[in-house]
């Protein structure tokens, strides 16, 4: 097991990490506005498996595999910076929305909703970075089985990632209504939104192969 300090130390920064707009936090703000909190937290149980297999091939070493053919990484990693700069435009061109505004659209079946959550975490890049570069600083193999370890840790990101997700698809609804009665809110959001995305998605262009 890690110890006390370690534990506490990696909970701090993935509490960090998810605090960070992203591509799923969008989506479940998107679908608990348009479709309901029910439709919220079945997308985030794509989420969540999403994280599981994540932590399962990092477990396995597949994540380290796909780090070490070449080109793989880059273009996992250049695809996750375009898709980012795609979610950064749709903020912020004309006639763009907030995810926190809303809007009808078309309800998608709890299979889809699942699915779509699934992929959404699925297709991030920087979750392959977190298991591969972040967690292992958090590993002593002085304190026992390496495997159990990352077990663990691994665990404790999935709970925390999957608690203020759940939380934030809960209160999507109060605050598009607060943010709804605020338009000069809603445009700083969208623009805090895009330059936040913009901004990882630069980062994640250039950052180079650990």
């Amino acid at each position: 097991m890690p110890d006390t300090a370690s534990l506490i130390a990696f909970a701090l920064v993935c509490l960090g990490m998810v605090l960070t707009p992203g591509p799923n936090m969008i989506y479940l703000i998107s679908r608990s506005i348009c479709q309901g909190r029910m439709a919220g937290l079945i997308s985030l149980g794509g989420v969540a498996l999403g994280f599981l297999f994540y932590m399962a091939s990092a477990a396995l070493g597949i994540t380290a595999v796909l780090m070490a053919v070449p080109y793989a990484y880059d273009v996992l990693r250049f695809g996750g910076a375009l898709y980012l700069l795609y979610l950064a435009w749709q903020a912020i061109k004309p006639g763009g929305r907030s995810p926190f505004q809303v809007r009808q659209l078309p309800p998608d079946s709890p299979r889809k909703l699942f699915l779509m959550g699934f992929l959404t975490n699925l297709l991030n890049p920087k979750i392959a970075m977190v298991y591969l570069s972040l967690l292992p600083q958090f590993i002593d193999p002085a304190r026992g089985d390496v495997l159990l370890q990352g077990l663990v840790l691994g665990a404790t990101q999935t709970v925390i990632s999957v608690t203020v997700n759940g939380l934030i698809a809960l209160a999507a609804g109060s605050i598009a209504s607060f943010l709804g009665s605020r338009p000069l809110w809603l445009v700083a959001q969208r623009w805090l939104m895009a330059t936040v995305l913009a901004g990882l998605a630069v980062r994640m262009a250039t950052e180079a192969r650990r």
